[in-house]
């Protein structure tokens, strides 16, 4: 089943062959749940979010029309079933209850601490920008297929990018050189900065 391109594969549950729908779950679990894990810090939250978005694979299945790249397909959903969960919590609430260790036994400790920051810096962005880094640096997306999810114009994309790094890197660099002091939150309340949630047509 490895050699079977997404879209032949999401077309057969389309058609009714639900069962295939594990076949595009082995092949997104994990992206999906790194995407999820570098928005929220949450290991539940985004392993619930993951289900939810298959959930509605599901559910919307009819409405995938032959033609249209599954990834950006997905992601749309994803991003869709990120912004309801957003919603959701109440603005007091705290979006994160159980940080993500980014650890490996075989990472030196030099490393963990530049990975650890680098998460920190991420987490202090909008969440707008937040995701346009995960999507295009952590999930390897291409700038056409952001695009289309955003509805924009690929240079857009380019550009928001490119301001988004430039905002990192600041934001990373006051993490670096003050270990022992919080950076300035930059990030909007979450209804400021998500776009408009709306279902897969």
């Amino acid at each position: 089943m490895t050699s079977v391109p997404d879209e032949d594969v999401m077309l057969q549950v389309r058609d009714g062959e639900v069962h295939m729908l594990g076949v595009l779950f082995d092949r997104y679990q994990a992206p999906l749940f790194n995407f999820y894990s570098k928005m929220t810090q949450d290991r539940t939250v985004s392993e619930d979010l993951v289900q939810e978005v298959f959930l509605r694979i599901l559910r919307y299945r009819q409405t995938y029309r032959p033609g249209t790249t599954f990834r950006t397909w997905m992601y749309q959903i994803a991003r869709n079933t990120r912004i309801d969960q957003v919603r959701k919590v109440r603005p007091e609430s705290p979006l994160t209850s159980e940080p993500l260790a980014p650890t490996r036994a075989s990472d030196s400790a030099e490393r963990q601490q530049e990975a650890q920051l680098l998460q920190r810096a991420l987490m202090q962005l909008p969440e707008d920008k937040r995701e346009i880094l995960i999507l295009s640096r952590f999930q390897e997306l291409k700038y056409e297929e952001i695009a289309r999810l955003l509805g924009c114009e690929t240079g857009a994309v380019k550009v928001r990018v490119h301001r988004a790094l430039q905002q990192l890197r600041e934001v990373y660099m006051s993490l670096e050189n003050n270990p022992t002091v919080q950076a300035r939150d930059t990030r909007r309340k979450p209804e400021d900065s998500l776009p408009p949630t709306g279902r897969v047509q």
